[in-house]
């Protein structure tokens, strides 16, 4: 118990003189520079030899656009909303016909125009929250957060793009978007010893929103993070617009599960810190919830597999609904959206069985609405 005690006490004091430590050569860097497919040097593209992320319109047809925009003013506004539909085992259930869905929009029923299901390649950008506050070299939580990050790796597909972003006190791309795994694991060697002992999570996520939100297909940010925000520039209210705004579904991993349960029943955790990582993991369920996400906070690292199946269940296995809303207004302001499954005799919700018959328990996993656009003059 001694000995424990000792580790106990060390991890604590490790806690409490975060950020003294200077910043350290082998981490990333300060310097943002080109980033996710949302390049931000006027300047021009420097994305290189990586490969482009497939688009609506090649630049050919983008110029003819921007040619010929005086000619017409487009008035249609289709709202896309992919859709996961998982039992209570994280499992996703296929085959529900289009006519058992039903759309809400500020509890206004609409008409699906467009429905479809299948399995496609991901677009994913992996967040990870990587500073001396936490994740001080050798740690538990450096270890756990290594752990998360590579094993989701090795279950995306040879298809899938992925991204790296590690953020401290600013968001910096380790990587950006490709289907070369040699580039990705080349990035995630420079996550080694952090840097500075901030940690502004809501920046890293408005500022990767924006950058993901003109891709097209499958895409999600998996958010790899105490949750905790120390110094960023947004508040919370207004990174949660911008998410919102983005339309990019999180999929949040809490950090220090049990090294915080440990430290709090040996009477090493205050009132403050408590508070302050309840708030933090009710910000992730917050994010995630709202973008059509979802969030775990593992306790073990036998968690982890099913915690990548389920969020590869939800991302690779979807509905995907289009409709035109009722409400065509160009207000600016934000819809909410409600997706059920009825059954369209009764309008009762939908029951659904397994193989023999038994009522399956399952949950719907969708984005909680849109910002409807502006009035352009």
């Amino acid at each position: 118990m001694q000995t424990w005690s000792k580790i106990l006490f060390g991890a604590v004091l490790g806690l409490s003189v975060a950020g003294l430590l200077p910043a350290q050569d082998e981490g990333p860097n300060k310097d943002v520079g080109e980033t996710v497919t949302k390049p931000r040097s006027k300047d021009g593209d420097n994305t290189g030899d990586l490969p482009k992320i497939p688009s609506k319109l090649s630049d050919k047809n983008k110029a003819d656009v921007a040619d010929d925009s005086t000619a017409f003013k487009v008035e249609t506004n289709v709202v896309n909303v992919d859709v996961a539909v998982l039992d209570n085992q994280g499992h996703f259930i296929p085959n529900i016909p289009k006519g058992n869905f039903r759309v809400l929009e500020d509890n206004v029923p609409q008409q699906i125009s467009n429905f479809s299901m299948g399995e496609a390649p991901l677009t994913v950008c992996m967040v990870i929250e990587f500073s001396n506050r936490f994740q001080q070299f050798w740690s538990e939580p450096w270890y756990q957060t290594l752990t998360a990050a590579y094993g989701f790796l090795q279950t995306l597909k040879p298809d899938d793009y992925v991204a790296v972003i590690a953020y401290d006190m600013r968001s910096e791309i380790l990587s950006d978007f490709s289907t070369d795994r040699r580039k990705t694991y080349e990035a995630m060697q420079r996550l080694r010893i952090p840097g500075f002992s901030e940690s502004n999570l809501y920046d890293a996520l408005a500022d990767t929103e924006d950058r993901m939100s003109g891709i097209e297909g499958r895409k999600a940010i998996i958010l790899i993070a105490s949750g905790i925000d120390t110094f960023s520039k947004l508040t919370f209210d207004k990174a949660r617009r911008a998410i919102q705004d983005g339309g990019v579904p999180i999929y949040a991993i809490g950090l220090m599960q049990a090294l915080r349960e440990m430290l709090d029943a040996y009477g090493y955790m205050g009132s403050i810190q408590r508070m302050d990582f309840l708030q933090a993991d009710n910000q992730m369920k917050t994010f995630a919830k709202e973008t059509g996400g979802m969030s775990f906070f593992p306790m073990f690292y036998g968690e982890f597999p099913s915690i990548f199946q389920a969020i590869s269940q939800s991302l690779r296995n979807q509905y995907s609904i289009a409709y035109s809303p009722t409400n065509a207004a160009r207000d600016g302001k934000f819809r909410k959206i409600k997706v059920e499954l009825v059954n369209p005799a009764n309008n009762e919700p939908l029951r659904v069985t397994d193989e023999k018959g038994k009522p399956i328990k399952y949950q719907i996993i969708a984005k909680a609405g849109y910002t409807a656009p502006h009035e352009v003059e």
